[in-house]
């Protein structure tokens, strides 16, 4: 080869080499400021299940962040880093992705612990007949949620003598509680699938419109194996509609349990559409827990909802949303984009605290656009059929509404649970 050729390849392979380098450090910065942007704004505890890297085998590919579409990770000094630990829904393609297995997926932080009942390798819970799958019993992930429903159904076969009305109550219509109830139909068991919310999914229903939903190949009764990469939040909520469809899985929405009590060699579940005798229970319930109500007057009304799923719905409507932190914010702005929607936000405090720093100033800009009506340091006192009433700074106020969503967060069972008997131990950043 030519001496000159060698100086055209060797100029091009490093000017390559520096372009290369070049973008990995802007990256690099991009993360770190993220980063210390998350820990200023109070982001920086993850909500449930999550990576943790281990520096001394992380090589800093970045595998791990360019498969997590929330970008909850990001390189920072040549390692994973959680860069945005609130944006993390742990369904773990960081993981799937890291050539050097670095990662681990854990719940809880030293600062934070997080409560996850005691179960044998069976899912059984301490209680014998009280079972436990899925995100409750400290497994998020979609595949091995459906996987332990499936399992937990196998175990609990073996107690289905007995003169109970059901072999075994089901409650919650996540994937593991799906899962749990082909299960009970491949086998013929007697079962009732119970849902407290009015639709299928679980904690997949919740995420925001076109949220990546990480999954991989799952077995289902009835069904077989399915193999599934990487598919939206309406996908999977359609793949799982058409599989209640195809087998006839029988579900009851609206049905929430209220408590257990143990009779004879079963259990009594009672629940707000009556009571239920069954050999055994299967906990596939999720960690996000039953809506947190702000217990006024009017809350009962059918236009009070606890979660914005579409923004559209809402066209032309006058709109009070409730609460102070991200998905309060994103709800409102998202609602002040709607043609002639009407959107107020009332918070009780004086400024928001733990929210992105982005939707902080996408929420100052549309309010002083007149996009849409700020209220700190407000209370919601009552709802009415066509208007909403408030204590703010200056008194009482009112606004006509058509619509109310609250976006206080979930409460998670726990004192339920333990009443049954459940004991639980506290996960400090451990599988």
């Amino acid at each position: 080869m030519q001496p000159d050729h060698l100086l055209i390849y060797g100029t091009l392979a490093a000017g390559a080499v520096g372009l290369h380098l070049w973008l990995r450090g802007r990256r690099e910065r991009g993360a770190a400021q993220a980063h210390q942007q998350a820990q200023e704004a109070g982001l920086n505890e993850p909500p449930s299940l999550h990576p943790v890297v281990d520096p001394a085998r992380c090589i800093g590919s970045g595998g791990c962040a360019t498969a997590c579409p929330e970008g909850a990770l990001g390189i920072v000094g040549g390692r994973a880093t959680l860069i945005n630990a609130s944006a993390c829904i742990g369904h773990g393609a960081c993981h799937a992705a890291c050539p050097v297995e670095a990662i681990s997926l854990v719940f809880g932080t030293e600062r934070r612990g997080v409560d996850i009942p005691s179960i044998t390798p069976q899912f059984e819970s301490n209680v014998p007949g009280i079972f436990i799958a899925g995100e409750l019993g400290g497994m998020g992930l979609i595949r091995k949620a459906t996987e332990q429903g499936r399992q937990a159904v196998e175990a609990l076969r073996q107690r289905r003598a007995g003169p109970a009305e059901l072999d075994v109550v089901i409650v919650g219509a996540g994937p593991a509680g799906i899962s749990a109830g082909l299960a009970a139909m491949q086998h013929g068991l007697r079962y009732r699938l119970i849902e407290q919310e009015d639709s299928l999914g679980g904690a997949v229903y919740h995420y925001p419109r076109n949220k990546i939903a990480m999954t991989a190949p799952v077995k289902l009764a009835l069904v077989g194996t399915v193999r599934m990469s990487e598919v939206s939040k309406e996908k999977l909520l359609e793949f799982w509609h058409g599989v209640v469809e195809k087998t006839g899985l029988s579900l009851h929405f609206r049905e929430r349990m209220e408590r257990v009590e143990r009779r004879g060699d079963g259990f009594v579940v009672h629940t707000n559409a009556g009571s239920h005798a069954a050999r055994s229970v299967l906990l596939a319930i999720g960690r996000r827990g039953s809506p947190r109500k702000l217990a006024v007057a009017g809350e009962e009304l059918p236009k009070v909802v606890y979660r914005l799923v579409d923004a559209e719905q809402y066209r032309g409507q006058r709109v009070l949303v409730v609460g102070g932190g991200d998905s309060a914010l994103e709800a409102a702005l998202a609602l002040a984009e709607q043609p002639a929607t009407t959107v107020a936000l009332s918070y009780r405090g004086a400024a928001f605290n733990r929210v992105k720093e982005k939707n902080r100033r996408a929420l100052q800009q549309a309010a002083e656009a007149g996009r849409l009506e700020l209220l700190l340091g407000s209370e919601l006192l009552e709802i009415a059929p066509e208007a909403v009433r408030l204590r703010g700074a200056s008194g009482e106020l009112q606004r006509p509404n058509d619509a109310v969503i609250v976006c206080a967060g979930g409460v998670l069972p726990i004192p339920l649970l333990q009443q049954m008997g459940i004991a639980f131990q506290t996960k400090h950043g451990s599988a």
